[in-house]
């Protein structure tokens, strides 16, 4: 079973994404792989639990600020490889809900998304550190079987794909076939212990939630069941982050992205991106027929800090002007000089040139034959934009 085509055209359609990783792990500001970064740390990262208490979050600001982006799906964690859950499951204690906030963020964004229409989708990791059947030393103490665990994870996606309203995205993180596991320590922590039933995982999914893309960021040639290839901190083709060797395919493709360096809240990572090279990202993106997906890290307060609202606001406000070159479009089919990359949809075809990079004056071969020149465009915050028609 695959996604609904009307499904997968509206996720293609919708080019831009807010990615939402947020957990108990906030508290620490460290990041989201805290509990393995700090494993030597003589710390008690279940007990970040108790002292979970976002008393400053508001779902309808967050999905407004998505909404204002220009960002038509939001992909919120539902429990991340430290395996605290941000809804209220029922397989698990290890919740939002038994903590001083005892709320369900999940049900509070679902709310709002529908309120703001932008689609919700959901980020399931396929590690839990803290389950007692994950970690190979955690099942010679629990005594439980792998099965156990896979019988845990395919729960929660069951109590996700039904208790939270119709989902655009299911968003699974945590198997790498390219990863070595050399080290013992690191194989204890990462290594599953079997299979994920993949086949009835993804059947699971398409069944209660036909219409929700299912991506894996497993960084290899898609499965049966999986609908979009992704691509971690890198362009379709590229990999200068070590993750993608694999090349895009003949499928529908998505770069998730950071607007700094880290995925959840890290206090001492200043390192943010700038709002135009955020731009040329999302451009360069759907110029390779692909999403963007873009990250936020709440606080432990429950606030996106305010270098990321201030950079997506910017976006929001190129998308105002510019949008119709990207929502609905497909990938280039032009061939274009350095620093220029291009977009279609319906006939018409959109040049994107990107500042200095792009020459003063070139010519673009059309399909179907002939040539169009382009000189001296129009310039917006460096970026300029101009479309013909065939």
């Amino acid at each position: 079973m695959q996604v609904s085509e009307s499904g997968l055209r509206w996720f293609q359609d919708a080019k831009f994404g807010m990615f939402v990783n947020w957990g108990s792990y906030s508290v620490l500001g460290a990041g989201e792989w805290s509990m393995y970064d700090l494993r030597k740390v003589p710390l008690d990262h279940s007990a970040l639990a108790e002292q979970f208490n976002p008393e400053r979050f508001d779902a309808d600001d967050l999905v407004g600020l998505a909404a204002d982006a220009g960002q038509r799906y939001l992909t919120h964690s539902t429990r991340h490889h430290d395996g605290f859950s941000m809804y209220d499951t029922a397989l698990s204690p290890y919740k939002c809900t038994n903590t001083p906030f005892k709320r369900d963020a999940l049900a509070e964004v679902a709310e709002a998304c529908a309120k703001h229409e932008v689609k919700l989708g959901v980020y399931v990791s396929l590690i839990d550190w803290s389950h007692p059947a994950y970690r190979a030393s955690r099942r010679t103490a629990s005594g439980m079987a792998w099965d156990d665990y896979v019988g845990f994870l395919h729960g929660q996606v069951r109590e996700l794909c039904t208790g939270y309203g119709p989902l655009a995205q299911v968003w699974f993180d945590g198997d790498w076939p390219l990863m070595p596991f050399d080290d013992p320590e690191y194989a204890d922590w990462f290594q599953p212990g079997g299979a994920f039933g993949y086949e009835d995982l993804y059947g699971l999914i398409h069944q209660l939630q036909p219409d929700a893309v299912v991506l894996n960021n497993r960084h290899v040639e898609l499965q049966p069941g999986e609908d979009v290839q992704g691509f971690e901190k890198d362009l379709p083709g590229n990999n200068t982050s070590g993750f993608n060797e694999t090349l895009p395919g003949d499928n529908p493709l998505e770069t998730c992205l950071t607007i700094n360096d880290s995925w959840g809240f890290h206090q001492w990572d200043h390192d943010y991106k700038s709002a135009e090279d955020l731009v040329r990202v999302l451009v360069r993106a759907a110029a390779a027929g692909a999403n963007l997906l873009l990250n936020v890290g709440p606080t432990a307060d429950g606030e996106v800090p305010e270098p990321q609202r201030q950079r997506l606001a910017a976006v929001g406000a190129w998308l105002r002007v510019h949008g119709h070159t990207l929502y609905g479009t497909r990938a280039s089919r032009l061939q274009t000089p350095p620093g220029v990359v291009s977009t279609h949809a319906n006939g018409t075809d959109f040049l994107h040139l990107l500042g200095d990079e792009a020459p003063e004056q070139f010519v673009v071969a059309v399909p179907g034959g002939g040539e169009v020149s382009v000189q001296a465009p129009h310039t917006i915050r460096n970026l300029a934009v101009t479309s013909f028609e065939l």
